[in-house]
């Protein structure tokens, strides 16, 4: 037997606005420094990835990420600071709800 647990944020009006996905969304952006790259790494078609990040923001009301154009030195999307601390405090959050799943399992 193998306890799994979900977890994710619903907006005000029900419905998820972030969860396991936009999680991976938002850690792969950290580590390509690209929105594009990000959808690429998980299979994603841009658009896709970008209706993800703008229906999260949308539903949390903050951004989490900043994007800058291409040009000579090229473009690319970081996490802003909001996005920092939501991806931290999500993911501590999993975490130890997994943690939690477990121990019980194992009583």
């Amino acid at each position: 037997m193998h306890p799994r647990t979900s977890v994710w944020i619903e907006g005000d009006e029900g419905g998820r606005v972030f969860g396991p996905g936009p999680a991976e969304l938002l850690a792969r952006v950290r580590e390509e420094g690209s929105l594009r790259a990000a959808a690429a790494d998980m299979g994603m078609a841009y658009t896709k990835a970008t209706a993800i990040l703008r229906r999260a923001e949308l539903g949390l009301g903050v951004p989490l990420t900043e994007r800058t154009v291409g040009g000579a030195g090229g473009g690319g999307s970081r996490l802003t600071p909001e996005g920092e601390r939501l991806f931290a405090r999500y993911e501590a959050w999993r975490q130890a709800s997994e943690a939690s799943a477990r121990e019980l399992s194992d009583a």
